[in-house]
């Protein structure tokens, strides 16, 4: 039944109609048309398209408005008169609020159990580290039964489908994000001791076997399967996407950049750029070989550090977390697996010279050179020794500690997850990492520029946004393949759990 009800809300992505909508450019944003809901069978409508688009007079988007519920964006939210950016915020929750527990057949979107919480504007649906992010906002704003519920949906997508989607969308069944689930049942552990992990702990193990798929059939013959790279002795991970053609959401913009290239490198093509919308940073020099040439993307080709770095927090809370349910045969597994993984990325993507992190080119047997704020995942997910992160931190402090706190690469490529632009997830990442090691006086430096700048642009504004200019305050940030958008989950989280107190920020302790 499951996968009955994808295919007919997945038909209206297929066939002439789509392309000639999204060819034509009917809306400006590609993915609108793809969160349309058609008003009758699409196979139906499709056929109508056939029937009547050769007639004098036709109208395509007339067409559509007529045979479809036209998606339209997230109204932003309108402050009534004078209010604090917290006040703010503590309405935004209850206006990105959604709640969609019956499936409709013709809809992309998937059905949750649970309220859920969107990040905002074109966004209107839950994505996967999206999500992270804002249940920390709410257990810091004092909304823990919204994180269960936030909790309880992804915990049913892994039911569903055997991993996480990148959204509750059928378009994003081919590939996930950051597997940030682990770090969302420990908010729960946090607040509620570890028996709060007992139901989740097969759907965790679940999700971390489709990340390790094939991990016991690579070689060096056959180094790469799915997710899976061999590098020496040792496996590590990469992002992915199980499709090879344009996507659906960016269906124009896909098939322009793969006007120059030949046809039979198109598919190695369109993989990348899947692959990178996995890594959530879309799109990055960071993935380029050239940072001039969108068209060298090479996702596929680089083990992420970042990526690494959360699937080792995954094997030790895995391990300490089955330690704790008197399991101790698989907590030593996983014990074993995160020793793995830490000595494969000190050995691939720790540059010891430069004293940074740094994604690998498992295709070109080397570091590459892109200097990135993916460094600081190390330092949150606790691989870094101390020595390491001291070396991090000293080099945020000198190269990517920006008047608005971390800039997200020292490259202006035009791309939105580059300089000048910093985020919110970052910021945290970052702040929380340097704190784990004691760091503390970067840590305040750079949560009092960022919350200093999500307080000057909503005092001038009157909106949180997506993503925000760190470099000069007084410019609106950009960059990407859609205009900035309002909101904004993710910022909204973080500006709330960094002004929490000290003390519910701590890890839980070890079993």
């Amino acid at each position: 039944m499951e996968s009955e009800t994808t295919a007919i809300a997945d038909s209206h992505l297929e066939g002439e109609l789509f392309t000639a909508v999204q060819r034509n450019g009917v809306f400006a944003d590609s993915k609108r048309f793809v969160d349309c809901v058609p008003l009758s069978d699409p196979r139906r409508i499709a056929r109508s398209f056939a029937d009547e688009r050769d007639e004098p007079g036709f109208d395509l988007h007339a067409f559509v408005e007529t045979h479809f519920d036209v998606a339209g964006e997230t109204e932003p939210h309108v402050i009534d008169g004078e209010r604090s950016m917290e006040a703010h915020i503590d309405q935004l929750w209850s206006h990105l609020r959604r709640e969609q527990t019956k499936q409709n057949e013709y809809d992309t979107l998937i059905s949750l159990p649970n309220p859920h919480v969107v990040p905002g504007g074109r966004f209107r649906e839950v994505y996967y580290w999206d999500s992270y992010f804002v249940a920390e906002g709410l257990a810091a704003a004092g909304r823990f039964d919204a994180v269960v519920d936030m909790v309880e949906n992804v915990a049913s997508l892994v039911d569903r489908y055997g991993f996480v989607p990148n959204g509750n969308r059928t378009y994003y069944r081919t590939r996930s994000q950051l597997p940030l689930f682990c770090r969302m049942v420990s908010i729960l552990v946090r607040r509620n001791g570890v028996d709060a992990a007992t139901p989740y702990l097969p759907r965790l193990e679940q999700e971390y076997s489709f990340w390790m798929d094939g991990s016991d059939d690579v070689d060096r013959t056959d180094p790469a399967h799915r997710r899976v790279v061999q590098i020496g002795d040792h496996v590590l991970n990469r992002y992915w996407d199980d499709e090879s053609a344009p996507r659906k959401e960016s269906y124009r913009e896909d098939r322009e950049i793969a006007a120059d290239v030949a046809p039979t490198e198109r598919p190695e093509l369109y993989r990348h750029i899947r692959a990178a919308c996995e890594s959530g940073w879309d799109f990055s020099s960071r993935w380029l070989a050239d940072p001039d040439d969108f068209a060298s993307i090479r996702t596929t080709d680089l083990v992420p550090v970042d990526l690494n770095a959360a699937l080792y927090d995954v094997e030790r809370k895995l391990a300490k977390w089955f330690a704790a349910h008197d399991k101790p045969t698989v907590a030593d597994e996983y014990r074993a697996a995160a020793d793995r993984r830490r000595r494969a990325v000190d050995e691939y993507c720790w540059d010891p010279d430069d004293g940074f992190y740094f994604d690998y080119c498992w295709t070109a047997s080397r570091r590459t050179d892109r200097w990135s704020s993916a460094a600081v995942a190390p330092l949150y997910f606790g691989l870094a020794s101390d020595e390491q992160a001291t070396a991090v931190a000293t080099t945020l402090e000198e190269r990517f500690l920006e008047r608005g706190g971390l800039v997200t690469t020292l490259t202006r490529s035009g791309e939105q997850w580059d300089a000048p632009n910093g985020w919110a997830p970052l910021q945290w990442m970052a702040v929380e990492g340097l704190r784990r090691y004691g760091i503390d006086d970067l840590a305040d430096e750079i949560e009092r520029r960022w919350l200093t700048l999500n307080r000057r642009v909503f005092d001038d504004a009157g909106k949180l946004v997506e993503k925000y200019d760190v470099i000069d305050p007084d410019r609106e940030a950009g960059g990407g393949e859609y205009p900035l958008q309002d909101g904004f989950g993710w910022t909204n989280a973080v500006v709330v759990a960094l002004q929490r107190d000290e003390d519910v920020r701590l890890e839980e302790p070890t079993p």
